[in-house]
């Protein structure tokens, strides 16, 4: 994609496809975090994300960064998944604000939340003729 169509907003008043990128393995880094912290700690607190807080400081990061971390971060998140017992998909962390989660659950919800930004951009794509 061009610069031009990278710094277009996937909606109006919404993120641009390059903060969608960005903002994606921003975000699952912290899923990874938090099941590194319930395997190896019994039910650990975790510190809750802003999301909106981080992203500035983000704006100068190459994208080609941004994509070789989301694409390594979910080849090890894989490699965990293989590695991971049914008791292990059980264990919890406690979320600030959503209390107790599973990580089975949890890794739904990212799983979710990863297509549901790719298809953002996706739908951009399609709707600008790109």
């Amino acid at each position: 994609m061009t610069n031009e169509q990278l710094d277009t907003p996937y909606r109006e008043g919404g993120w641009t496809v390059r903060q969608v990128a960005q903002h994606l393995p921003d975000a699952h880094v912290n899923p990874f975090v938090r099941f590194q912290q319930a395997l190896t700690v019994d039910t650990p607190a975790v510190n809750n994300f802003y999301e909106d807080r981080w992203l500035p400081y983000q704006k100068n990061v190459p994208l080609e960064a941004a994509l070789q971390l989301f694409g390594a971060l979910h080849a090890r998140w894989v490699l965990l998944g293989d590695a991971l017992s049914e008791a292990d998909w059980k264990r919890t962390f406690v979320h600030p604000e959503m209390g107790p989660q599973v990580l089975d659950a949890t890794l739904g919800r990212y799983a979710w939340h990863g297509r549901h930004r790719v298809a953002q951009i996706t739908r951009l794509r399609q709707r600008m003729g790109w």
